[in-house]
């Protein structure tokens, strides 16, 4: 791994806080991670199409996983240690989700659809040329809830890689007051993996049409998701 990569996976320096958000984004991070390492380690992980999920690297590609926001407690955990690149936000929030993500052997990209989101979009493209795979909570960071951005659309056309679809149905979860209605499985519960057909962007595609396509299948998989989640 070149020290440009290996960078990516590294968490950064502080020095644009102040010692005040230092110690909270120190704290977030640490809490964060001992919470979803905790649950995590308890929930049953079962996976629906995980022959979709293999085709990509049979292919010789690298996925582009694609999942809604609300799904990434229990996500981050089932995706750990695959060296998966994310894009997080140059904020206070994005900052500890960068740290604790990194902690689960993610690397991570800074921009989002608010901010520095193109120049972080190119770093994407670059690290996936050189074979890393990455991952999109596509309606995020801010929503609106269940509605799919282009970000993942762009990075398939550009780097010929694929996007997979998926989510992490949980039988039992709280969920928090936040515009995601952010889902936390209770501790011991059932956790499906549900993955979706795999989306190929050619160069010569209609960006409008893949994005449908990928909001489809998303909705798609929520639909089945709620059955196996009211089967038991």
């Amino acid at each position: 791994m070149t020290d440009r990569i290996s960078q990516v996976f590294e968490r950064g320096p502080l020095f644009d806080f102040s010692l005040k958000d230092r110690l909270l984004i120190r704290s977030a991070d640490l809490a964060f991670y001992i919470l979803i390492k905790l649950i995590g380690m308890t929930l049953n992980y079962e996976v629906e199409g995980e022959a979709f999920r293999g085709s990509v690297t049979q292919a010789g590609k690298q996925p582009i996983y694609a999942l809604w926001h609300d799904r990434i407690f229990a996500g981050t955990y089932f995706l750990r240690g695959l060296g998966i690149v994310v894009l997080t936000s140059k904020s206070f929030d994005g900052e500890y989700i960068a740290r604790f993500l990194t902690r689960f052997g993610f690397g991570t990209v800074r921009g989002s659809s608010s901010r520095g989101g193109v120049r972080g979009l190119v770093e994407m493209i670059r690290l996936m040329k050189q074979g890393l795979p990455m991952a999109f909570t596509v309606d995020g960071p801010r929503g609106p809830r269940y509605t799919a951005k282009s970000g993942p659309v762009t990075l398939a056309k550009k780097t010929g890689n694929p996007i997979l679809p998926f989510i992490v149905e949980c039988k039992r979860v709280w969920n928090l007051n936040s515009w995601d209605r952010l889902q936390i499985p209770m501790p011991f519960t059932k956790a499906r993996v549900f993955f979706a057909e795999p989306i190929l962007v050619e160069t010569g595609s209609d960006d409008a049409s893949k994005l449908a396509e990928l909001q489809s299948a998303l909705d798609s998989l929520v639909e089945t998701g709620k059955r196996w989640r009211g089967s038991t």
